[in-house]
Order: structure tokens, then sequence, then C-alpha cells
């Protein structure tokens, strides 16, 4: 019984994903049209120029929406394994693909022994709630291999090592996937992999590193949390503008610069606490802890960033998929919370993107709940990561007391 159980349940996953990401194919190949502007255009027109300039040898220096790390010429380059395809169609292919190898791991390891299936279930209904974005980004791709790299961290730490170094350059975000980690076979893998690679775009590669520039200019954009400012402020006389600016629409205008500082003083203050944590943590060898303080540890940068994608929500929908593969994970709330960010993100971000440029009520109330979601997740996670694994400190002894025959006067 319970084996015939188990299989109705695989059978239920993997017809809900095959039907969702069928879905999501049929809107990526505009076989149906999603409502909202054409969230295909990246992949369709700035991917496939980046494709054309990186097969000549270089990176895209002349183009400053280029804002990735040297390895995410990869992605890019990745259609040309499919030539029977078009650019985009063998694009959104590959997409497909890496979020079968994602379902696949995560299937696997809830299988395990003190594990659980949760975790492949908050992946096949969490990415279809963002929409065809998914597919027109790659970011699913570098979540593939984030997810890989955590659920080999235990046994296999210089497997994740490696694997996180390339997920680094790939997309910089998971490098933070480390922090849990105390294993030092992981920080060297890390260390000595993400060298080599970078070593070696650098030699072969001219402008292997021009993103920093690029990535250093950004200003705010209009989904972040630092965005509601203007936004409410547009209706009490600011006189700033919103335009495409380093491949993002953004705010720029009067203290635009001053919101986008204290952004970066946020993630320097979630930096700290992280540094914190881990040296006062203990009880890190357990195996949910490294992933719930990945988890953690994005959720912190993705809202003190300047800049909050939709696609970003990928990145979390994963790592709080790991997490729940853990029967003992105490990320349960956190991850309802990125799911439903998922949902209200898809709501802003196609189908409701007018609005939120325009700063209008509707824009402003869904950006709100998004972020406010986003906010929930990540301190409800770092209040249970802190007091899961940091320990209350001592109470000061109180002095010993005094015997009644030193309290008693002695008479004369």
């Amino acid at each position: 019984m319970e084996t015939k159980g188990a299989g109705r349940s695989l059978a239920w996953l993997l017809a809900t994903w095959g039907v969702t990401r069928v879905m999501l194919l049929l809107f990526v190949f505009r076989v149906y049209a999603f409502p909202g502007p054409d969230v295909t255009s990246d992949v369709s027109v700035i991917y496939r120029g980046w494709y054309e300039v990186l097969q000549q040898g270089t990176f895209p220096l002349d183009d400053v929406t280029w804002q990735y790390p040297p390895a995410a010429a990869l992605p890019i380059l990745s259609p040309a394994a499919l030539p029977f395809l078009s650019y985009a169609h063998a694009f959104f292919v590959l997409a497909c693909l890496a979020d079968l190898v994602v379902l696949a791991l995560l299937r696997y390891a809830g299988g395990r022994s003190g594990r659980s299936p949760r975790g492949a279930w908050v992946w096949v209904a969490g990415v279809p709630l963002l929409g065809p974005t998914v597919y027109a980004r790659y970011d699913v791709m570098v979540t593939a291999v984030a997810v890989a790299a955590l659920l080999a961290g235990t046994r296999h730490p210089r497997v994740m090592g490696a694997l996180t170094a390339v997920g680094a350059l790939l997309k910089v975000w998971p490098a933070l996937l480390l922090v849990g980690a105390v294993r030092r076979r992981a920080w060297a893998s890390a260390a000595v992999t993400a060298a080599g690679v970078a070593l070696l775009f650098a030699v072969t590669m001219p402008g292997a590193f021009a993103f920093l520039t690029f990535q250093r200019d950004r200003g705010t954009e209009v989904e972040s949390l630092g965005a509601l400012v203007f936004h409410v402020a547009r209706h009490f006389g600011w006189h700033g503008e919103v335009l495409l600016n380093y491949g993002s629409i953004e705010f720029l205008g009067p203290h635009v610069d001053q919101v986008s500082t204290a952004a970066l003083a946020l993630t320097g203050v979630a930096f700290g606490w992280l540094l914190l944590w881990r040296l006062r943590a203990r009880g890190l060898s357990d195996p949910h802890t490294l992933a719930e303080a990945a988890l953690t540890a994005v959720l912190l940068f993705t809202v003190t960033s300047r800049v909050i994608s939709p696609q970003y929500l990928v990145w979390l929908i994963g790592l709080a998929a790991v997490c729940l593969t853990y029967r003992a994970s105490r990320m349960v709330a956190p991850a309802l919370l990125v799911v439903l960010a998922s949902f209200v993100t898809v709501l802003e971000f196609p189908l409701g993107f007018s609005h939120v440029v325009l700063s209008d009520g509707y824009g402003i109330a869904l950006l709100v709940l998004r972020n406010g979601l986003l906010v929930a997740a990540t301190v409800t996670a770092a209040r249970r990561l802190w007091r899961a694994t940091v320990p209350p400190p001592r109470a000061a002894p109180f002095p010993p007391q005094a015997t009644r025959a030193e309290e008693t006067p002695v008479s004369s």
C-alpha cells in the first residue's frame, strides 16, 4: 500500500509539472498571448544580440545592459546546442529542461530517510505562478546549479563548493550558499573553481569583468523596496522620471541617488547580520541548516537590493524548495510567503506593469503587497534561523545568599 501511495504521489507530481510547463511553453512560443508586455523579447532581442557578439570571442563591452559575470556567456550561448530550432525557441526548451532537472533533484532528495516530497511540490506549484517570465530569463538555469549545490552540500562539500563557484560566476547570488557551510573543503573547492574559471574567461575573452562597472551604475528599479518612496512621492509633487535605464525601468530624478545609497547601506547591514550570526551560531552540522541559511541570506540581499526583478523569485522558490525537502525544516512559513509573493509578482509583472509604471493606486498596492510578503518572509526566516542556532546568553549567576547567622546582628 505504501508503494502504491508513493507511486500515485509521483504520478500526480509529474502530471502537474507536465500540464503547467506545457502552458508555460505555449505562452513563450506565442501560441497563446499572455496578457501584458511581451516577456520573451529579452531572449529574442537582447540575448540574441549578446549571442552574436559572444560568438566572436568577446563580451558585449558596448552594451551597459550586460551586467553579468563571465560564465553567463554559457547559457546565452547554449541555444547553439539545438541548431534545428530558432535561437529563442531553443532557449525556451533548454530553460524547460533546467526546470525538469530541478524537479528531478528535489524529488530524488525528498525520497531519502528524514526527507519530504514537499520541496518538489513547492517547485512544481511555485514556478508557474510567475508566468512565462520563468522561461524567458536564464535564472532557472542558475537556480538548477544552486539547487544541485545545496543538495550536495552535506555529503559532498567539494562538489558543493565547485557548483557554488560556477553558480556565482553565472549570476553572483549563489555565492551566498556558502554562508552556512562549515566544512573547509567546500570553501576551498569554491575558491579554486572560481579562480580557475574566472582566469580562463579573463585570458580567453576580453571584458570578462566589465559587468562590475555597469552594475555599479544602476539606479532604483521601479519594483524594488526603495522605489515605493518615489511611487508615493509622485502623488505629492516629486518631479522625477521613469525611464528604461541600464536594462530596467528605473526612477531618475531628485533624491534617487540617496535612496540607492540607502539600499546599499541596508545590504551592508544585512551582510553584518549574517556575519554576526555565523560567528555566534552553533549546531551548523544539521543538514537542513545549510539550506535555511542560504534561503535567509538570499532573502536578505533580495529585499535590500536596488532591483527586485520578477525572475529573482525563481531563486527564492528553488531555495525554499530545498529547505522543505527536510522534514525538520523550520522554513515552512517563509516558503509559503515566497510562493504567495510569486503569485502577486505575476499580477505586478507582466499583468499590472503599466499600473506600476504609472504609480497609480493599483500598482502601488501590488508592490506593497509583494514586497511586504518578501519582507515578512525575510524577517521570519532570519528570526527562526537565529533562534534555532544561536544559544541565548547565559544569565549572570546570583550572588550566594547570606546565611541567617550572617544576616542576624550580634547583640551586645
